[in-house]
């Protein structure tokens, strides 16, 4: 099984934040494919790049994005955002515009996002999502 992380799923991983993530991510077995998408990667190296003097931080995500499968943009992604963002619109439903992009990747990668991103988790349009991290307080 394909899965995805987040963006805040990857952050919580680097910064040790949920005991039950870094356990389910323990337990993938060797036919489970951990992805990301080059929109989180782009997040994770901003948020290095904010902190030039953070030389731990930025050793830390590259350790992070060494160790996952980072897919690039498609035009397949692209065409799920359009279709994503124009079903939820329609429905009233919302999202952030990077976690929607990044949403719609998991969805043209035909993976299962990993968020505890409530707002993710109840879009419509073929999105398959899991919260690894419900020892946390959603968000």
């Amino acid at each position: 099984m394909v899965f995805m992380l987040d963006t805040n799923t990857v952050s919580y991983l680097l910064h040790k934040r949920s005991a039950k993530l870094q356990a389910r991510i323990d337990k993938l077995n060797y036919k489970d494919r951990l992805t990301i998408s080059v929109i989180t990667e782009a997040e994770m190296r901003y948020g290095v790049a904010l902190k030039p003097g953070a030389h731990r931080l930025a050793t830390a995500v590259e350790s992070i994005l060494s160790g996952l499968d980072i897919l690039p943009w498609t035009s397949e992604a692209a065409k799920a955002f359009a279709t994503l963002r124009a079903k939820n619109r329609s429905q009233g439903l919302a999202a952030g515009s990077f976690d929607l992009l990044i949403a719609a990747h998991a969805v043209s990668a035909d993976a299962v996002l990993v968020t505890s991103d409530a707002a993710i988790s109840k879009l419509v349009g073929g999105l398959v999502t899991v919260n690894w991290a419900n020892d946390l307080r959603p968000n």
